[in-house]
């Protein structure tokens, strides 16, 4: 994993609690853990920056799953619980099944906003354990080919733009709602190509736009 982290100092000097979840519009996101596969150059909190929207995303710990739960309190109230915060969100992938499965029981909807390398990182296919609980991934594909990811992404994992690949594929043939995204204006992406790359393997593709959450 990377070992790059934001000084924390700022946020400590205010002694604010952590944010474990936080609305923007109609949607609730899930801040589970502080950890990330990639180091991406256009992260906000590899420059420096822990806040997303006005909230305050670094984490002093990583927050149980039934803390999780009790904060979500009715998801109905929301459009979906997004799980996608200030790291990403497969690497703890027990208890994010396990608060989505509580969501789903109460009627709410779920979505997981993911860097795509969950079968990597777990050595296995873990898209059917995701399609009980999930409706919805949002993944970061990126780039259209490796040197372009690697330089962009900063991956620890090798052939991590291949495994994304794979992941895509495999998700969209057992949950309803999956989407490819890269970032639009990013250097040397071809977001064309992405969006090719991402249809030929069953998923949507959004393009998306540096800065804009949601």
């Amino acid at each position: 994993m990377s070992s790059k982290r934001p000084n924390p100092s700022k946020r400590f000097a205010h002694e604010e609690p952590d944010t474990l979840v936080y609305q923007i519009d109609d949607r609730l996101y899930v801040n589970l853990t502080d950890r990330c596969t990639l180091a991406c150059t256009f992260c906000p909190k590899h420059n420096g920056c822990t806040e997303v929207k006005g909230h305050e995303l670094y984490l002093s710990e990583r927050p149980a799953a039934d803390t999780i739960i009790e904060l979500i309190g009715d998801p109905t109230r929301y459009t979906e619980i997004v799980f996608c915060g200030f790291g990403e969100p497969t690497l703890r992938l027990k208890d994010l099944l396990t608060v989505a499965k509580a969501v789903k029981a109460q009627g709410g909807n779920t979505r997981i906003n993911t860097d795509g390398l969950a079968n990597r990182v777990h050595k296995r296919d873990v898209t059917g354990e995701m399609a009980e609980c999930i409706d919805a991934l949002s993944i970061s594909l990126n780039a259209q080919d490796e040197t372009t990811y690697n330089k962009h992404c900063e991956p620890s994992l090798k052939g991590s733009h291949t495994e994304v690949l794979k992941f895509i594929e495999a998700a969209a043939k057992v949950i309803p709602d999956v989407s490819a995204t890269a970032i639009d204006g990013l250097e040397g992406v071809d977001v064309a190509q992405c969006a090719a790359l991402a249809e030929e393997r069953g998923a949507k593709f959004r393009a998306r736009y540096l800065d804009v959450v949601g």
